[in-house]
């Protein structure tokens, strides 16, 4: 397996034609280029996690995900990569056919353990998981560390030129990692893409940094939930690769990206403005599409 050291993330401009409209500069991270699987911000999320897991020798890790967990299946990669016995605690009873996502992280090692949607609300932990020699890694690594993690994915790139940092917000840890990387005069903005409401600031600000930029998060292009799709979403991500060579996924990157080409064409960013759009990766949840539904 490839890890991620020299690895080829950059940042590429995207020319779509709301972009050129807005008279705004639009840029991407690429950081779905890092690996095959620790793809996009799973390894920046993780990398301090794996590191006091290596440090404390403790013998198994424990993560939290659903069936098309992106955090699932590359914690699964990045423990067999560092030699980790790994557990992922599964939302859901056990199906009759595993998802693809799971299936890959099984094969990588990882032990599944189904959980109802009650005992995952309340973050239950089977008997056996729940051990002094365990570390536990929360849902889409959420903490002080995943969030630490999630700054360090701008790390080599002058970023100090932008004036507003978007992503897809899930847990949030990945947001609050770019407001604590951002300067004061930056907005960052999220795109939730759970119909989480509001409350999902009062999980993001005990992660965010005072003295940095200012942190908006945009409720209205979760498409009905988590995971929920529309056909005019899918139309998007096949106009939208068609136009920058730039593939999403429909869970994440697809409702970010067609969050800020419908910014842009209702005049939401200032002209002049310069963007830059993180690309977490997750493109592998597009596997659960029928065969022939995206152009890529």
């Amino acid at each position: 397996m490839l890890v991620p050291d020299n690895t080829p993330v950059c940042i590429k401009t995207l020319s779509p034609p709301a972009a050129e409209a807005a008279k705004v500069t639009l840029d991407v991270l690429r950081a779905d280029l890092l690996h095959p699987v620790i793809s996009g911000n799973k390894w920046y999320k993780l990398r301090y996690y794996l590191e006091a897991a290596e440090k404390k020798q403790v013998k198994m890790i424990v993560t939290f995900g659903g069936a098309w967990s992106n955090h699932i299946v590359a914690t699964a990669a990045a423990c067999q990569w560092k030699h980790i016995p790994c557990a992922g605690i599964i939302r859901g009873e056990a199906p009759t056919h595993v998802s693809a996502t799971l299936q890959e992280a099984a094969s990588y090692g990882m032990q599944l353990h189904f959980l109802s949607r009650e005992d995952f609300r309340l973050k239950k932990i089977p008997a056996g998981l729940d051990h002094p020699d365990h570390l536990i890694i929360p849902e889409g690594g959420y903490g002080p560390d995943g969030a630490r993690g999630a700054a360090t994915m701008l790390d080599g790139f002058e970023t100090k030129k932008y004036t507003h940092l978007i992503c897809a917000v899930g847990t949030g840890t990945m947001v609050a990692g770019l407001q604590q990387r951002s300067s004061p005069h930056q907005q960052v903005i999220g795109i939730p893409v759970l119909k989480a409401g509001p409350g999902i600031e009062d999980q993001i600000l005990p992660l965010t940094m005072k003295g940095h930029g200012q942190l908006q998060l945009i409720h209205d292009y979760h498409f009905g939930g988590y995971a929920k799709k529309t056909d005019s979403l899918i139309r998007f991500m096949n106009e939208w690769y068609d136009t920058t060579s730039t593939p999403s996924d429909l869970v994440y990157t697809g409702k970010m990206f067609y969050a800020v080409n419908d910014l842009l064409q209702k005049d939401f960013f200032p002209a002049g403005s310069h963007i830059l759009l993180i690309h977490s990766g997750g493109l592998q949840g597009n596997a659960s599409l029928p065969k022939g539904t995206l152009n890529y």
